[in-house]
């Protein structure tokens, strides 16, 4: 059995807690700007990439066609086109970041299990109690029952509405989706803002492609020419036509979709995952009071204080050693630390047995010393005194107590001694 040594090096998340703040000890898959002041989801890169798809086509249409439509409109309303256009967009930006840079409703994680339920467990007649975690819990809800599952990676029961996000490896209240775009888990704290973003990127979709065709109708008026030939003279027109066509039916969509799921008051990964159609929404409020409750509705203070000090964690309270502490999905732990186990009194039963192999091969002529004798009976008793140090648990990793590897190695010499002792004989028999 091969034992991992154990490693001196110490736990930075321990030594120097009391000088961390939570968002340098975060165990999600989080990415924090600003000493915690914004957080963004692993995949912040692709933030990038939707704040260019913004920012460079507005940019072509402020200078190719809002610039060129100042002098067609009276009173400076050409002027606005451009502010307009200006303004709108960082709005959106504003929106983009709203969405991607603050907490979406992250659960923070417990430090221990919650305290299990104790049930009586009967194996070989004897009444043993356990402590057992049920996996999924019942709670009412307006009237009905909604199962609440427990997460094993936050060591908590996930309140109703909320899923565990497993790019971000946080659960999140009322978990709408991740959203690949904005980089960031959609759900309770920023499904305001995504919604918001969504469908101000729609209206200036639309913005820039209708006054791309205004643009190339006052072409074809000005110049007596076909729509043709007025799309020629404009190409940056055409682009941005053609991109803001295709991007509307994307963005546009999804905000149909979501008005969709408001109105119902739900989230994608209910939409997607439990129907409704048998049995009534739970969370249903009618149309008007489901608007109101994204809309109008205060939006919860966060749950984390990523720039507070990092606690100290406190020690597991003492629980009855009558009983065993089982979680969900502790079962095949508790096997492979069996097997581990049988493995290491394995190695041990190999060393007893070449002991009494010798014995019963060599007894008609092996003369073992009573100085051996007494090292191998004493070395035996101390194996059953000694069970409980053969194997230990420290940092994730088994390893031999030092009385465990002195043993070993004077079993070894004993062997030694033995077996020269048991062909000694027979080589004077054969030379006699």
């Amino acid at each position: 059995m091969y034992v991992v040594p154990p490693t001196n090096q110490s736990d930075p998340t321990v030594s120097g807690s009391e000088d961390l703040r939570i968002y340098e000890a975060w165990k999600g898959s989080n990415k924090f700007c600003l000493q915690g002041r914004f957080i963004f989801g692993p995949d912040v890169r692709s933030l990038a990439l939707t704040v260019f798809l913004i920012v460079a086509p507005m940019s072509v249409f402020c200078v190719f066609v809002a610039r060129k439509l100042m002098d067609d409109f009276p009173n400076d309303w050409g002027i606005s086109i451009i502010v307009a256009a200006s303004v709108f967009t960082f709005f959106d930006l504003v929106l983009l970041l709203l969405t991607s840079g603050r907490d979406p409703g992250i659960i923070p994680r417990n430090a221990h299990p919650p305290e299990p339920e104790a049930c009586d467990g009967n194996t070989d007649g004897v009444q043993t109690p356990q402590l057992r975690l049920p996996r999924i819990k019942e709670v009412v809800v307006n009237g009905t029952t909604v199962k609440v599952k427990y997460c094993d990676t936050c060591m908590l029961y996930r309140p109703p509405r909320c899923s565990h996000c497993s790019i971000c490896n946080n659960c999140v209240e009322k978990f709408d989706h991740h959203c690949p775009w904005v980089g960031q888990c959609i759900g309770l704290r920023n499904y305001r803002f995504f919604f918001m973003f969504v469908f101000s990127t729609t209206l200036l979709c639309v913005y820039v492609f209708g006054f791309c065709w205004v643009y190339i109708t006052r072409i074809m008026d000005s110049e007596r020419i076909s729509i043709w030939k007025a799309m020629i003279r404009t190409p940056a027109s055409i682009v941005l036509t053609i991109y803001t066509f295709i991007a509307v039916w994307f963005v546009g969509g999804l905000t149909g979709f979501h008005l969709y799921l408001i109105s119902r008051n739900q989230t994608t990964y209910e939409n997607f995952r439990y129907r409704y159609d048998q049995r009534a929404n739970p969370y249903n409020k009618g149309l008007v009071e489901n608007f109101k409750d994204i809309f109008c509705s205060q939006i919860p203070p966060s749950k984390n204080n990523f720039r507070a000090k990092l606690p100290r964690e406190t020690s597991l309270p003492a629980r009855p050693i009558t009983g065993g502490f089982v979680s969900p999905n502790m079962s095949k732990a508790v096997e492979d630390i069996e097997v581990g186990r049988k493995a290491v009194w394995g190695d041990v039963s190999s060393v007893l047995d070449q002991f009494s192999g010798l014995d019963n091969k060599d007894s008609g002529f092996a003369e073992v010393s009573p100085e051996t004798m007494r090292t191998t009976v004493d070395e035996t008793d101390r194996i059953h005194a000694r069970r409980a140090s053969w194997g230990r648990r420290r940092s994730g990793n088994w390893e031999m107590s030092p009385e465990v590897v002195t043993m070993a190695s004077r079993m070894a010499e004993a062997n030694q001694m033995g077996g020269s002792s048991a062909t000694r004989p027979s080589d004077r028999r054969l030379s006699g």
